[in-house]
């Protein structure tokens, strides 16, 4: 990352998976069915994430604040609930409560994220957080002890898209005051966090942790093993 580039000002990092990672769920949706006396409603759900909007997808339009933000969330939920053959009359129920165990998520910080943060401020970059995630990412950064150790934080619920489509980073940059060739984004999806920033010209670092399978692609992206590798590469652009 030396050479004719433009001295990194500040580094942005995805959230789960990159700096923290989830630990333990508020419950299984197949609980939830089940509890409510819905089985087979719950295996006709299955998994958890297929109600959720895609990566890449536009919602702007549901996300100019939280409560219509949440009420398109309900929305989706309640379709596919009726689509599974929940009861008119259950579908509130079913809905309240996987909205519940949706967002009781217990995420803990990687332990070298801390300290690596930290060095960067000392450093005098701005650290910001762009994650696909819901409206309280603040809440979960709090959870993981990390917010005092970042400048910025964006999701995709307040930005109104998710990664890696450009409005998101474009939003990150805006609210961090930045310009791409003075930006370097780190995460674990090469999809969303590799290709999604490179594509608006800010540069980007892997995390492909050890037990994890590489990326091949683009044998030019560097790639960190750890967060603490992260210091070096970045280190690299500070002195470029």
């Amino acid at each position: 990352m030396a050479g004719s580039e433009r001295a990194v000002e500040g580094v942005v990092f995805d959230f789960n998976l990159t700096l923290a990672r989830l630990v333990r769920w508020g419950g299984t949706h197949q609980a939830v069915f089940d509890r409510l006396g819905l089985p087979e409603a719950g295996r006709r759900w299955g998994d958890r994430w297929r109600n959720g909007p895609l990566d890449g997808e536009d919602h702007r339009e549901h996300s100019v604040d939280p409560v219509s933000y949440h009420r398109w969330e309900l929305d989706r939920l309640r379709n596919r609930a009726r689509r599974c053959g929940v009861p008119a009359d259950r579908v509130e129920d079913v809905v309240v409560e996987l909205d519940r165990v949706n967002k009781a998520l217990v995420m803990e910080p990687y332990p070298d994220a801390a300290d690596v943060l930290g060095e960067l401020r000392r450093r005098g970059l701005l650290v910001a957080v762009c994650s696909n995630w819901f409206w309280d990412l603040p809440a979960a950064l709090d959870q993981t002890g990390l917010t005092g150790l970042v400048d910025v934080a964006v999701t995709s619920a307040r930005a109104g898209a998710r990664k890696p489509h450009p409005l998101i980073f474009h939003r990150t940059l805006a609210a961090c005051g930045l310009r791409p060739d003075e930006t370097v984004f780190v995460g674990d999806s090469w999809h969303a966090d590799v290709e999604g920033p490179l594509a608006v010209g800010i540069a980007a670092i892997h995390l492909c942790r050890p037990g994890e399978r590489p990326h091949e692609g683009r044998p030019d992206v560097p790639r960190a093993s750890s967060l603490s590798d992260v210091l070096d590469l970045v280190g690299e652009r500070t002195r470029a």
